[in-house]
């Protein structure tokens, strides 16, 4: 696959998944909710802007400079470590349309996450990194979505973040 293409394709799966975020931050019936859902659409926005930027480089040059995306959310394996704390927190919450959007979220998260590392997979030299990258970052989306479905249908604990560092990059 042409760097190109690939670089395409990318935008379009991040803007359907900055698409689902934004729609769970207007059907959200929590602030908790809303304030995580906003976090990870400008995530994804961000992400989009990455993609173009690198994009249009492409157009105009021939070259891209692949430069480091940062992340406001943890890694996968800082998620996964942290969810153990949660275990025994419960809440009484209706979180049906925060639960439903979750749902979704983690449908195109598991759609994206498959894309990247098919993109890791094909794409070779200085530009896997790149989407090496942008599968970590996918990774953790990943695993914050599913631990929060783990958490309302398990544990009942919503979105409270304070044993996460979501400061972590």
């Amino acid at each position: 696959m042409e760097i190109e293409e690939a670089i395409k394709m990318a935008i379009e799966h991040e803007e359907k998944v900055f698409g689902v975020y934004t729609q769970a931050v207007k059907t959200a019936n929590s602030d908790i909710g809303k304030r995580v859902f906003k976090t990870l659409a400008d995530e994804e926005q961000n992400h989009v802007n990455y993609l173009k930027a690198r994009l249009e480089q492409w157009q105009n040059t021939g070259q891209m400079k692949v430069e480091k995306l940062k992340t406001i959310i943890p890694s996968k394996k800082v998620i996964d470590e942290n969810i153990k704390k949660l275990k025994g927190h419960m809440r009484d919450h209706n979180h049906g349309s925060e639960l439903q959007m979750l749902w979704k979220a983690l449908d195109v998260e598991i759609e994206t996450n498959r894309f990247y590392k098919k993109m890791v997979d094909q794409i070779e030299g200085k530009y896997q990194e790149m989407f090496t990258r942008f599968l970590e970052i996918e990774e953790g989306h990943l695993a914050l979505v599913q631990a929060e479905i783990d958490a309302i249908t398990g544990m009942g604990f919503w979105f409270d973040f304070r044993e996460f560092d979501l400061e972590a990059n």
